[in-house]
């Protein structure tokens, strides 16, 4: 008979993957808005041209959160860095020392 009471005894914590929603359908969606303002700057708008580059440093910026937060959710450097084609080593190093 056991004597380990389960309601009272923590349940190990399990990383649960996340259903991906229109992850695909979304992530064409931006870019396809990326390359229509691309278009735009390149018929002439100059003045959009610093908004455009402005994108990238969100995007590193998202990047980076995302990033966190998978790795707050359990997964580990080399799982990341698989999912990007580059090292564990590599994906530690660049995202690591972020708060």
């Amino acid at each position: 008979m056991s004597t380990v009471k389960h309601t009272l005894t923590p349940v190990p914590r399990q990383r649960r993957r996340r259903e991906a929603v229109e992850n695909d359908q979304f992530a064409a969606f931006a870019r396809r808005v990326i390359a229509a303002h691309g278009r735009r700057v390149a018929t002439g708008d100059v003045e959009a041209l610093r908004d455009l580059v402005a994108l990238s440093a969100n995007l590193d910026q998202a990047i980076g959160e995302a990033v966190l937060g998978l790795r707050a959710f359990g997964y580990s450097w080399a799982e990341i860095g698989a999912r990007l084609g580059i090292s564990r080593q590599a994906a530690q190093q660049r995202w690591g020392g972020q708060p």
